[in-house]
């Protein structure tokens, strides 16, 4: 096993145990024996168990420096935030423990919280108020949204989604077969409301 598989190995091991019990509720000895490497393997990649967390979170939270790409599209507004949608779908499916630390982090961060989970966060929320303020501009969004709470909503929304599969799977049909009818739905309340009526106000 060369110096990549090992250090892959490792990733991939504490991702897991990481996610399941938390940086404190994992151990060296139970880290490099789940891997099958020795303690010193721990150090000599990642100077100990809190190094290698902390590459556990780099990598998790790596994949939401796509919302950079969503926001160089030459799209409208509108087709930004059916590409915010779909993306978070496929990274919740591709990504399966990353809520987890994002929960995590979010309610017992730890000091790696304002490195790493913070601004990738709200880079994600900065760009979804541009592009709502953008969609408002172009009055492809009514006047009146507040951009940080419409921002917000969407996020927890589709995430939401996901932190209740385990309580609501006995009435949501949450197979990737139907990630599509999803995004529809989501964007058909994000586009027109859930109110009948047009005019209703509040």
């Amino acid at each position: 096993m060369d110096t990549r598989d090992y250090r892959n190995k490792l990733i991939s091991t504490a991702t897991h145990l990481f996610a399941e019990r938390g940086l404190h509720g994992v151990s060296v000895r139970e880290l490099s024996k789940a891997a099958g490497v020795s303690i010193s393997m721990i150090s000599y990649y990642f100077d100990g168990k809190e190094g290698l967390y902390s590459s556990v979170l780099e990598e998790q939270f790596s994949c939401f420096d796509y919302i950079d790409v969503i926001m160089g599209k030459e799209s409208e507004p509108i087709e930004k935030i059916e590409d915010y949608i779909r993306w978070s779908i496929r990274r919740h499916r591709e990504k399966p423990h990353l809520l987890r630390f994002y929960t995590s982090e979010l309610t017992n961060p730890t000091r790696y919280f304002a490195r790493i989970v913070q601004p990738a966060i709200e880079k994600v929320i900065l760009i979804l108020i541009e592009i709502i303020e953008e969609g408002m501009h172009r009055k492809q969004l009514r006047k009146g949204l507040n951009p940080e709470d419409t921002a917000l909503a969407m996020v927890g929304m589709v995430n939401y989604y996901f932190l209740s599969t385990l309580a609501t799977q006995k009435f949501v049909n949450h197979s990737p077969e139907r990630d599509e009818e999803l995004i529809k739905h989501y964007m058909d309340i994000f586009t027109k409301g859930i109110s009948e009526h047009s005019d209703v106000t509040y």
